[in-house]
């Protein structure tokens, strides 16, 4: 279906949308099964209606880029709690990642295929400086869709995302920041770089392994 564009103020951000919402039987959460469903996607239209509504909350509540990506920050750090719990409870066979390289395959392979349904594209160790990590995504959901006006152009929503991955290296005891960034390349505008720059105590913790 041919997505279409909310009409929303030429100041505001939009987001494209299918109309093709569709709304089964009401059901409790308290009454779902926490193992995986046998048909584990969300709709893209909910998906994207959702996230349309979050951008539109936080841009009435912050005056400025930096300000609105730390909102979606810490809107992405409370999913990356929820989705960390869930994701421990049905990989029955995931272990207790002790190691860097460890923690950062988990999130590039099984959260992303969870959150996302693919892999994301790269995994990197930066070669300027020890502690920093990063994780690419060629083409980022919460940014395909986005229509960012002239004044908001260098706003990433791709903070959403990295909230998420820091919630979930919080959660595994490696302490970090994690931030987005745009990288663009040729026939990839989309492309988001994922910059996670642990903390020094969890470079002492992994030199005191090797």
């Amino acid at each position: 279906m041919i997505p279409q564009n909310l009409n929303l103020k030429t100041n505001r951000i939009s987001l494209s949308v299918s109309n093709d919402l569709r709304f089964g039987r009401k059901t409790n959460n308290l009454e779902r099964n926490l193992s995986r469903p046998k048909n584990a996607e969300v709709s893209l239209s909910a998906f994207s209606f959702l996230f349309s509504e979050v951008l539109q909350y936080s841009q009435n509540r912050v005056h400025g880029i930096q300000d609105l990506e730390k909102l979606l920050n810490e809107f992405g750090y409370r999913v990356g709690i929820r989705t960390l719990e869930l994701l421990m409870w049905r990989e029955k066979n995931v272990r207790r990642e002790t190691r860097v390289l460890g923690i950062l395959y988990f999130i590039n392979t099984v959260v992303w295929k969870t959150l996302f349904g693919k892999q994301a594209d790269s995994l990197e160790k930066s070669t300027e400086n020890e502690d920093e990590y990063m994780i690419s995504d060629n083409e980022p959901l919460v940014n395909k869709f986005i229509s960012v006006p002239k004044e908001l152009s260098q706003l990433n929503c791709g903070a959403f995302i990295a909230g998420i991955v820091e919630a979930i290296l919080d959660g595994c005891q490696f302490p970090s920041r994690v931030t987005a960034h745009s990288v663009p390349l040729d026939g990839q505008p989309l492309r988001t770089t994922i910059l996670i720059k642990f903390d020094k105590n969890v470079l002492l913790r992994e030199d005191q392994m090797k």
